[in-house]
């Protein structure tokens, strides 16, 4: 076992206990980015100027009669950026554009003394787009030939002979749509400027260091010059890994131009249609499987829906190759990946990151084809698990295949689904009008940055003289429980009480040069960054206890070092080994291990409107030894839930009519854009942590819990599949849309009664 997953006894770690800001949280005196503001003395409001077209260029931009509007002070556009006008990572995100690339993109800025005069001033700023064709649907872009970035392939095997062997080949296509954040707290910056000309920068951000970045090439200053802090999120899901960063920007140069500081903050209909989504994707696909039902050739082509940008959709399109295979042997596959431009906000980061849009279309060719070759479901995805000694198609082995086994074989037995599973059966033989459905699906989900330079992290510990421990770490808190964790992680290597331990909100002159809170790599990075820390501060108090006459406690120990001179804090650090990633071959070592799981989902489903409700849920997942249980089964319930709601309810609508509104998101609040609530949660909801799951090489055996449940969810999808299904006759097999809201699985409903007929 290696030290740095090797647990103490009486360990903190691996306690339950509430989240550490629990108490904040639900008082409502958890503090947020814009809670600050009214701290702020004299702060100037932020409110764009967008453009009201898909596609165009700008032909005059007349900023003057803003400043008739009382309150106005500045309104900020290109000629007012001292460095590089362009919030992008890949340098294609012009801050202050001249051709308008979806429809409410920000060409300017107004920045008054309250909110309501820079809304008025930016309605009085003069704007006029001379309008260009725009390509809104990936189906449009593919057709158009419209693509940006990278084009990966992913091949393994000999295709052709696999086809060969092959006893029955199916084909198909199957287009499926993004999912807006929705976190609670909208896209936030406060930035001011202190007497030395040093920015500093308050931001809702997944990525302090990036927004840094950001932030001083587009003011044109050195890194040192800005200082970003989050204090938390109320949520990122991913939305607050590369977007922040421009809004910041913008505060950052209006702070600068006018010596106050400076908020902007979007409200919820601004933050929806103006930040990225995750990517919806268009996939077609050939497959062979022998008449065991094993796959033995898989041809696919997964096209992501990039928006207007770049943005990080490369490394999504990547990790959605890198998961086509979820947890199946496939021996010969070719997968080739390209991503469409098109007039759409530039969609982003989203929990998976890419992962979930590959493994859904695996998991939709076997829903489809599982009638189709005469074998239930659940017996189809069994018999083609991962076993000992298999490798994915990009090279890497998979370790510990036998957990696909022991999650799914957990939930088969304590959900009692050879029962239940009859119980449907007899319930559909005598309710024509209403059916029931039962899936279970597996998971098999890659940890770690597929860019391998990101799998670093950073921790800053301090032990005070009276034996208190103040720690920094370059992770963030968006209600996910990081900092419940690291609290945990710190209290257990310095073995002290958890009273004892305090942390310090994220930034960036605390710890330089940190990766994203992404990849659900927080808890691995910056947990071995702080065990890290703690390890150096107890190596130099052990020199100080071997000289020590007598037994000392903690305070003593601590005090007894400060006189002696010995430094009582430390800088820690954490890089993730034995990685190794080629992506011009798709080729590598890109995960330090995977996260396994199985979900059970039970549904009923009425036959007049598609309507359904889901009755039982059963979950088993590895999440190696849980640092902290209670933490992780909520980050599973949470990231099952969203899961469901991107695959059943949360419906992105664009405008793609020939209308001057062509490109215009209709679905712009909570009110036409549906949600998960408590009305979509089971009736039953079973959560279990997979026992005896240790991880070696990871801090303290535990395992990532961020994304992986998410992909559960798909026991929900297959679960609606086999209800339609179970409308026609036996052996019937339906295709699903993506999500299947009531309405689809209404279609999929008469479909399956059309094969009666």
């Amino acid at each position: 076992m290696s030290v740095l997953s090797q647990r103490p006894a009486n360990a903190i770690v691996g306690q339950e206990m509430p989240h550490e800001a629990a108490n904040l949280h639900v008082t409502g005196a958890a503090l947020y980015t814009d809670d600050l503001v009214g701290r702020t003395a004299g702060t100037l409001h932020a409110y764009p100027v967008r453009a009201e077209v898909a596609h165009g260029m700008v032909t005059k931009l007349d900023v003057t009669p803003a400043y008739d509007v009382p309150g106005v002070v500045r309104v900020l556009t290109g000629d007012d950026v001292p460095g590089v006008n362009d919030a992008g990572a890949k340098h294609d995100e012009p801050l202050f554009p001249t051709e308008v690339m979806f429809y409410g993109h920000a060409v300017a800025w107004v920045l008054a003394e309250d909110l309501e005069a820079a809304r008025k001033g930016a309605a009085a700023v003069v704007l006029e787009v001379d309008p260009l064709p725009a390509l809104i649907t990936v189906t449009e872009a593919i057709k158009a030939e419209s693509f940006q970035g990278a084009r990966p392939t992913l091949e393994r095997g000999d295709l052709d002979a696999g086809f060969a062997q092959a006893d029955h080949v199916f084909e198909g296509v199957f287009e499926f749509a993004g999912q807006e954040h929705f976190y609670l707290e909208t896209h936030c910056s406060l930035a001011l400027v202190d007497e030395n000309g040093q920015v500093f920068v308050q931001c809702s951000t997944q990525h302090p260091t990036e927004t840094q970045d950001i932030v001083s090439h587009v003011l044109g200053v050195d890194a040192h010059e800005v200082t970003v802090q989050c204090l938390r999120m109320g949520g990122g899901f991913g939305g607050k890994e590369m977007q922040p960063h421009g809004f910041a920007a913008i505060a950052a140069i209006g702070a600068k131009l006018t010596g106050r500081p400076v908020r902007l903050r979007l409200n919820r209909n601004q933050d929806i249609t103006m930040s990225g989504k995750r990517h919806g994707f268009h996939a077609s696909w050939k497959v062979g499987f022998t008449c065991e039902g094993k796959i033995v050739a898989l041809d696919a082509t997964l096209t992501a829906d990039g928006g207007w940008s770049l943005d990080l959709s490369e490394p999504v399109l990547a990790r959605a190759l890198c998961h086509v295979d979820n947890a199946y042997w496939v021996p010969n596959i070719k997968v080739a990946g390209r991503i469409a431009k098109s007039n759409k906000t530039s969609q982003t980061a989203f929990r998976g990151f890419g992962g979930p849009q590959g493994m859904l279309v695996m998991e939709d060719i076997l829903g489809r084809v599982a009638p189709k070759l005469g074998i239930p479901a659940h017996e189809l995805r069994r018999k083609n698990f991962y076993t000992a000694g298999q490798t994915t198609p990009y090279g890497q082995e998979v370790r510990h295949p036998e957990r696909i086994a022991s999650c799914w074989n957990q939930v088969w037995r304590d959900g009692e689904l050879d029962r239940r599973m009859a119980e449907v059966q007899d319930y559909n033989a005598g309710h024509p009008y209403r059916k029931r459905g039962l899936a279970i699906t597996p998971v098999k989900f890659g940890i770690s940055f597929n860019f391998v330079s990101f799998n670093q992290g950073g921790a800053l510990v301090h032990v005070y003289k009276d034996g208190s421990v103040l720690i920094n770490h370059g992770g963030t808190e968006m209600g996910q429980g990081l900092h419940t964790k690291m609290l945990q992680v710190a209290a257990t290597t310095l073995g002290v009480p958890l009273d004892r331990v305090r942390l310090a909100p994220t930034r960036t002159d605390k710890v330089p040069n940190t990766s994203a809170t992404a990849a659900s790599s927080g808890a691995d990075l910056n947990g071995g960054a702080v065990k890290d820390a703690c390890e150096q501060i107890l190596a130099r108090l052990e020199k100080v206890k071997a000289d020590a006459t007598e037994e000392l406690g903690w305070d003593d120990l601590v005090r007894k070092a400060y006189l002696d001179r010995v430094q009582l804090w430390a800088a820690g650090y954490y890089r993730t080994e034995g990685l190794s990633w080629d992506a011009s071959i798709v080729q590598g070592n890109p995960f330090k291990y995977f996260a396994f799981g199985a979900a059970a989902t039970e549904v009923e489903v009425d036959g007049f409107t598609g309507a359904y409700a889901t009755r039982r849920v059963d979950i088993v997942h590895d999440v190696g030894d849980s640092l902290s249980p209670l933490v992780d089964i909520g980050q599973i319930e949470g990231g099952f839930v969203q899961g469901a709601g991107w695959l059943t309810l949360e419906d992105l609508r664009w405008d793609t009519s020939d209308r001057p509104s062509r490109g215009r998101l209709a679905t712009q609040a909570a009110s036409t854009y549906k949600l998960p609530s408590f009305s979509e949660m089971p009736a039953q909801f079973n959560v279990q942590l997979l026992q005896d799951a240790h991880e070696d090489g990871a801090v303290y055996g535990s395992k990532a819990v961020g994304e992986p449940p998410l992909m559960l969810a798909f026991s929900v999808r297959e679960a609606l599949r086999q209800a339609a299904a179970a409308f026609g006759p036996e052996g019937t097999s339906v295709d699903l849309a993506g999500p299947a809201t009531p309405e689809a699985v209404f279609w999929a409903v008469e479909a399956a009664r059309a094969n009666a007929g």
